[in-house]
Parts: C-alpha cells; structure tokens; sequence
C-alpha cells in the first residue's frame, strides 16, 4: 500500500490549523464511513428476521423449503455484511494513515520551533498523542460513537413490532445515557489531572537524565528522585481516584446491563402473553434491544479510551495552533551575507521581557563582526535574531534586503553556518554531521573538517568519518565535539557564518586554527558574526559591536575605535589601549596586538576570576618577568613574558 503525500486536492482553509485542516480534508471518507456503519446497522437485523420467520412460519408448519430459502437468503446477507464491515474497516485505516501522514512532519516541526521559544515539548508525549488518535480512529471507540446515532434503526423497528418494545428501549437508553454522562462528569477531571501529573513527572525524569553526571557527582540524586517521586506519586493518586470511580460507576451500570436481557424477555413474555405478539417477536424483541443499547454500553466501557483520545487531540492541536500552513513564496537569490539591523528591539518569548533595545547597525558582506559585552547583554538573543530564528519585537533584520526571518529556511540553510555555544551533534557519523546530515561529499567534508583542524584528529577515531557520535558507545571531549561544530558550519562554503563563543571549548592551538579559520572566510568573501570573552579571536575582527543591558554601546571599525583618544567605559571601568597592552603576541604584530586590546571594552572579555591587582608598578619597573598561571586562569596556556606596565588597570570614578 502507497500513500501519495500529494494526493490531496483539497482547498485550504487558512481559518483551520493544520490538524482541523487533515480531518476536514477527510471529511468526505468520514461521511463515507458513517454511510456504511448505516447499511451495516440495516443488515444487522438479519439474525432477528430469520429467527422470527424460523419460529412463526417454519416451526409450524415444518416447511424444510422455508427454512433452505431462509438460510440461503441470511448466508448472503452474511457474506454482505462481513465484506461492509471489511470495507469500513479498511477505510478506517486509511483515514488514520493519511491523518499521520499530513500530521507528523508538521508535529514535528512544530516541536522544533516550539524549543526555539524556550517551551520545552515533551517529544515522547507529543508522538504518543499522534499515535493515540491514530488508534482510536481505527478502534472500537470511534464506532461506538458513530452507531450510537443508529439505533433509532432499531427503535424503530421495535415501535413496528410493539409501540411498548419502543418505550422499554427509549427507558433503558436513557438509564445508560444517564450513566455515561455521570460517568464523564465524575471521572474525566480525575483523568486529565492523573495525565497531567504524568507528563510533568516524565519531564522531570527526562531532564535529570540528561545531567545525570552533575547528578551523581553532587549527590542530587535524592532531591531529583523525590521531585520526580512526588509527580508520579500525584499521578498514581488521581488515576487510582479516576479508575476506582469508573470502576464503581461501572459496577452500578453493569447490574442494569445483566439485569436488561432478562428484563427484555420479560417484557416480550408479557406481550406474548397478551397476544400482542408471536412468539418469534419474542426473540426478535430480545435482539432488537440488546442491538438498540449496544453502542451505550460500548461508550460506557471505553470511555477513558475517548478521554484519552480527546485530550490527545486538543494538545496536538494547541501545539499547531500557530503552526498553519505556510504560503509557497518565491524563492530569493543565493544570499552573499549583507546585513542590516534598523530599530531591533526583542522580547523572552515566554516572560516577554525585553532583552535588546534598539539596535542600529550595516555589516557588509564579506566582513568580520565581533559582539562583546558583559554576561546577560543579549549576545546570543542578537545572533538568533541574524539568523531568522526569533522574529525581532520591532524593527528589522535583513539579509540582502530581506527580512531574515521570512526566508525559507530549507533555502536558506545551506548558505547559513552556525555553532551554538553548546556544541548539539546528531546520533550520525562524523561525515554526515559535518555534511548537515545530507548526502556525504567526501570532498567537500575534509575540506571543511581541514579549514576547522580536526581532520586529523578524525582520523584517529576508531572509525575515522565512519565513527558513528551520540550512540554512546564513542565519547568526544568538550573541544573535539565544538571543532566538529565549527567544521559543519563552514560545510560548503557559506555565506554568513554565525558563531557563539566559538571557542569556549577550544585550547590554544585549536583557537589559533579557529583564527585561521575565521581569516580564510573573510578572504573568501564570507560574512562572519560571532561572540567572544578572549582577545585572540575579537583581534581579528573589522567591527566591533559592544552591548550592554540589551542596549548598543558602540559599533564602528575595530581599528577606529581603538585610536580614540579617551578610553572606552563600560561598567566603571576605563579600558585605554596604550595601556592595556598583552604581549602575547610578539613585538612584530602590532596591528594584532592594537586589535586585541579592543576586547577591554567589555568586562567580560577580562576573566573575572583574576584576583583583584594593585596598581602599584609604575612605567619605569618595565623588566620582562615570567607570569605564572594562577589557579583560575586557563591552564592550557604556557606563561608568557609581559610588560609589568600592560597590567596598570585604571579605574574611573562616576
């Protein structure tokens, strides 16, 4: 069996989510359905006709020709009624099918963009839901449903034999209409509560398996157990309450639903009696009710299933509720990394706290931007924004001219490098991660992974590109995953390369290759954004941005800023470049070193974890001494010759 993914011709309402728009595309195949549950009630009452005419006419008068007749007549209608029921089935099937075929790509990525927004999904809940509606559209519940509306078939069938047959149906409907009713009321809150309680304590066991090791090594196994204890303890309780009260309302209707068969006979034997009725209306008086109040008992039993169901349902459709259709729009021209930020200003998607406050800045394509700033400035809400992942509150982010946000990201994506300040790889190979999971070109992949430097490192894996990540079977250092990271993102050649803290992970050989890295795309015209604590990286830039509080400092040529004659001030703390010169680098590069001073406009790019320095040494005391690393300061690096005098840290009264 094929499924045609563009079969469907239907007109798109752009009232309807995504969800409501797949059933009303079904709509015609569910009217269908319910047209067959109709023919197949209609030919449910062939046991009854053949069991009257058995007892009325072949009985007593023993005609064996009646009964062959009889008999061949019911076997056809047998052989009808299985294949209807065959054929509803079936459809079915295929209405659930088409259902999750048109649902989950769109579930999908709407849990994509929903963890954008820093709303967790529960991604086992979500698929669970799509799998739950898929079964209950091919269930025993969803009939009962559709035949409840049937039995006025039967109904009336009853009033034809007896008008009182007609009223003890009517009577014993209404008791199980009560029944269910009363069952809803009194056990659906208990199951949307015992259902609510289990996602939150699921959350909680997911999220403290996925820092597991901080777990264990600070000993907050028992806090994390007892956390999720007291969720699934809450769910145990409720669905305890929920199933004891059905279980109890069941048993009540239950005594009723043993207690109408015989009641059924007795009311037939009464009418018998009174010569109302033959004795074969007996018989089919008894099928006629059990067949009327069927589809009530069936609601009844399966009543937490259509709960279940429902709730399914309403959260599938809460997740796409802002998830409608996309319009097919031209596609743009490959990009070449112009950037242009007018009035940005943008807010926590889920406090609605304001984080950026009007920017205002160019980057022509093909130029290095360095954003510095304290912790908490906005750094990486700005680069989301460049890349079309948040939509800005007001003004607007454009790339070439346009909107960023409203580009198609499957267009745009392979022009778009990135690396997130934690390193996320794919449960893939080395080569397919870094080729963005797509059709490996073998070249295209060492060339990416040898402008990162980790081609060799690679190669030393146990199964070199083939080396399968995030099975758990191979594990990668903090550095080695960031490096894979960086490789991916300059997969391909792109045009805007967006990288955040790039090299938090990196020692000082893998953060001078990420230099090289960064000068390599420049030349090739690629537009590069990133975010940076340490001088290396931010000595290379042509622009500097400096944020701080979400608002925009400074912005200008990097160069430029630096021959200021009066210190840049950020936090109290003046920064002059004649002064705050490490010789990290040699003598020779002073153009680097110039450059690498600009990262005093940030605090941040300054480890806070120094000790605090007295300014006691003055110009004259400028003998090199060996300065050795202190506990705090990265280790990774040798110690280096300095001039006393670059350590003279000026503080600027307000």
């Amino acid at each position: 069996m094929t499924i045609d993914s563009d079969a469907s011709s239907e007109i798109v309402d752009p009232t309807l989510t995504p969800l409501k728009q797949a059933l009303q595309d079904c709509k015609g195949a569910i009217y269908f359905m319910a047209f067959l549950s109709f023919v197949i009630s209609l030919v449910g009452i062939t046991p009854m006709l053949y069991m009257m005419n058995v007892f009325d006419r072949v009985i007593p008068t023993n005609s064996h020709i009646t009964l062959v007749s009889l008999l061949t007549l019911v076997v056809g209608l047998y052989f009808f009624w299985t294949a209807i029921e065959w054929l509803r089935k079936r459809l079915m099937i295929r209405i659930s099918l088409r259902i999750d075929w048109d649902m989950a790509a769109n579930i999908f990525d709407a849990c994509f963009k929903k963890s954008l927004m820093h709303k967790d999904p529960n991604v086992h809940q979500v698929m669970g839901d799509l799998l739950t509606l898929r079964q209950f559209m091919t269930g025993h519940s969803i009939l009962a449903l559709i035949d409840t509306p049937f039995a006025i078939v039967y109904l009336v069938l009853a009033y034809l034999i007896h008008p009182v047959l007609a009223a003890f149906i009517m009577f014993a409907t209404a008791i199980l209409l009560a029944i269910t009713l009363f069952t809803r009321k009194v056990t659906t809150p208990a199951i949307q509560a015992a259902n609510k309680h289990n996602m939150e304590a699921n959350r909680i066991a997911a999220a403290g398996l996925k820092n597991a090791e901080t777990a264990l090594a600070m000993g907050m196994l028992p806090v994390l157990r007892n956390r999720w204890h007291g969720r699934h303890r809450n769910f145990l309780q409720y669905h305890v309450n929920s199933s004891e009260a059905s279980g109890f309302i069941g048993m009540v209707g239950g005594v009723f639903t043993k207690l109408l068969p015989t009641l059924q006979i007795t009311v037939g034997v009464m009418l018998a009696g009174a010569g109302l009725i033959s004795v074969g209306g007996v018989i089919a008086a008894g099928f006629i009710i059990s067949r009327a109040v069927g589809p009530l008992k069936e609601l009844i039993e399966k009543w937490e299933e259509i709960v279940r169901a429902r709730m399914a349902y309403e959260r599938l459709d809460a997740l796409l509720l802002n998830q409608k259709t996309a319009e097919q729009k031209m596609s743009l021209p490959a990009p070449q990394g112009a950037l242009s930020l007018q009035g940005v200003r943008a807010k926590a998607p889920n406090s609605g706290r304001e984080i950026l406050k009007g920017l205002d800045f160019e980057l022509p394509a093909g130029s290095v931007l360095a954003i510095v700033g304290p912790n908490a400035a906005g750094k990486s809400t700005l680069l989301k924004l460049i890349l079309g992942l948040w939509k800005p509150s007001d003004g607007f982010v454009r790339l070439d001219g346009a909107e960023i946000y409203d580009w198609n990201h499957e267009e745009l994506g392979p022009f778009i490098g990135y690396v997130a300040q934690k390193p996320e790889l794919f449960e893939a190979t080395v080569a397919e991660n870094i080729a963005r999971l797509s059709d490996v070109d073998a070249d295209k992949v060492v060339a990416a992974a040898q402008l990162a430097g980790i081609h060799d490192i690679v190669l030393g894996f146990p199964e070199g590109y083939d080396t399968i990540l995030c099975s758990g079977e191979f594990e990668l250092s903090g550095g080695q995953a960031q490096r894979i990271s960086i490789a991916r993102a300059l997969y391909n050649n792109p045009k805007l390369v967006v990288l955040d803290e790039p090299n938090a992970a990196l020692d000082d050989a893998a953060e001078q290759q990420l230099v090289v890295s960064v000068q390599a795309l420049r030349e090739k015209g690629t537009t590069v954004v990133f975010t940076s604590h340490r001088p290396r990286l931010i000595s290379i830039s042509d622009n500097l941005l400096i944020l701080k509080d979400g608002q925009q400092v400074a912005f200008g040529k990097t160069a430029e800023m630096l021959k200021k004659s009066s210190p840049v001030k950020l936090d109290g703390v003046a920064m002059d470049s004649e002064i705050f010169v490490s010789s990290r680098y040699s003598k020779s590069n002073v153009s680097e070193i110039k450059k690498q001073v600009s990262v005093a406009a940030s605090p941040a790019v300054i480890p806070t974890d120094i000790p605090e320095v007295t300014p006691v040494l003055t110009s004259a005391d400028t003998s090199p001494t060996e300065t050795p690393p202190t506990e705090n300061i990265d280790t990774h690096q040798p110690p280096v010759k300095t001039q006393r005098k670059s350590l003279l840290f000026t503080e600027v009264k307000a």
